[in-house]
């Protein structure tokens, strides 16, 4: 019995793999100019700025004309800086403060209390919480400067005279910046408790488990996934954050709130040192990649 076999490609004359370039071919011509355009206007400014991190480029000044390569004596000189090493802490405050503390829990707490409430109740807390989301910064810093300022509306139902934004610039902004984003934690939460299973908290409740035990040993480990991710995106999020900041206080009074992204945008835009401005984003770049390595890690260890 003979047994048939496909002709060789040498025989047929179809180069080997053939179909499948082609097929790659296909997919990859309707992406090119997309694929062209990132690589323009993304990743070609991205590795740009690397470059200028290293350089002494100004812009006025013979800097920025001849720049030149200066080595690591951008980032020698970064961390000498005793402004430099100030906007870092208060980044760390005000990152923990927002976001992990601020943020992560009010809306776990938020999703927690709607679950099973009403749809009335449910559509009335996530509307007002959301607009407070989709609002832009400068509006919501704008509203945050009527309620703190000297003659807002928290000193006129106080009675007090307390220039808020003065004595506690670091507390303002991080109340600021909590009420503008806990929308999104509360969102990935509403969604991750909804996958909880009913029945196996029921299960629990019947065995006599309270409230505080159902959450600690029922509720967060399932969805711990969840938790993580949502700790990763806003202190990503947070550790950029700029225009509420800037708009609200400034930066000041002073250095008192000026955070890591603030200084930078003074070094580059205010006193032209982009090649040392540069060097402190690379810097901010590397921190939020050791914060991103550090969640997805954790997320690895929960899931072995």
């Amino acid at each position: 019995m003979t047994v048939a076999t496909a002709p060789s490609p040498a025989v047929t004359g179809t180069p080997p793999g053939g179909p499948s370039r082609r097929r790659v071919l296909r997919w990859l011509l309707p992406l090119g100019p997309a694929l062209i355009l990132l690589a323009l206007f993304m990743a070609g400014p991205i590795l740009w700025s690397v470059y200028i991190a290293f350089t002494n480029e100004t812009l006025t000044g013979s800097a920025s004309v001849n720049s030149q390569f200066v080595g690591f004596d951008n980032f020698a000189r970064l961390f000498d800086d005793p402004n430099f090493i100030n906007s870092f802490l208060l980044t760390f405050v005000f990152v923990i403060g927002s976001a992990v503390i601020g943020q992560n829990t009010l809306g776990l707490i938020i999703a927690l209390l709607m679950r099973g409430r009403g749809r009335v109740t449910r559509s009335v807390v996530n509307g007002v919480v959301i607009a407070a989301w989709v609002m832009p910064e400068i509006v919501a810093a704008a509203c945050w400067f009527s309620f703190l300022a000297e003659e807002g509306t928290l000193n006129t139902v106080l009675g007090i005279e307390q220039e808020w934004l003065y004595t506690a610039p670091m507390f303002a902004v991080i109340l600021a910046n909590v009420w503008r984003g806990t929308a999104f934690s509360m969102l990935v939460y509403s969604a991750a408790l909804s996958e909880v299973p009913k029945d196996l908290v029921e299960a629990a409740a019947v065995d006599g488990a309270g409230p505080g035990k159902r959450l600690l040993h029922i509720t967060l480990p399932l969805i711990r996934r969840s938790i993580m991710s949502n700790l990763m995106l806003i202190t990503l999020q947070t550790l950029a954050s700029f225009g509420l900041i800037y708009a609200l206080t400034g930066g000041g009074p002073g250095t008192a709130s000026q955070t890591t992204p603030l200084y930078m945008y003074e070094q580059a835009f205010r006193y032209f040192e982009i090649g040392y401005g540069s060097a402190i984003a690379l810097v901010l770049l590397v921190i939020g990649a050791l914060f991103s390595l550090i969640y997805l890690r954790l997320i690895k260890v929960e899931d072995a």
